[in-house]
């Protein structure tokens, strides 16, 4: 019976990808005169969140901008698209990632993206949210 348990758990794990290793995604932090490591690590943490709702699709790598993101216009655009307004920063990176091969509606299938851009906005002391993403 255990023999049987397990037989049919690991198929139902291959079927679904369950117990798959995830892929390293490579990350670059830049040089920034803004953001500490740990401010970049919370942003990145919630664009790997946004990311998982991209069914199928598989990150590879994710880049900080540069400090020139944070301007007085972007944070006035970030203003504009937050529920949590106002924003006291925000913060851009790009991603790479791939899509299924059997992707429909907004992805190409079998297609690498690059340069995915990512914008977040936090208010003074709050948490990093991702506002809107895309070319």
């Amino acid at each position: 019976m255990i023999k049987k348990l397990f037989a049919a758990c690991a198929a139902l794990s291959l079927l679904s990808g369950c117990g798959a290793a995830a892929p390293e995604v490579s990350i670059d932090y830049g040089t920034s005169g803004i953001y500490t490591g740990d401010d970049m690590d919370a942003a990145i943490t919630a664009v790997k969140a946004a990311f998982a709702e991209f069914k199928g699709c598989e990150l590879h790598a994710v880049r900080y901008a540069d400090d020139s993101c944070n301007s007085a216009e972007n944070l006035a655009w970030m203003n504009s698209l937050g529920k949590h307004a106002p924003y006291a920063q925000c913060i851009c990176f790009r991603s790479d990632f791939h899509s299924p091969k059997n992707a429909s509606g907004a992805w190409t299938p079998d297609t690498e993206y690059s340069n995915w851009e990512w914008w977040l906005a936090r208010t003074d002391g709050g948490a990093w949210e991702v506002l809107t993403y895309g070319y």
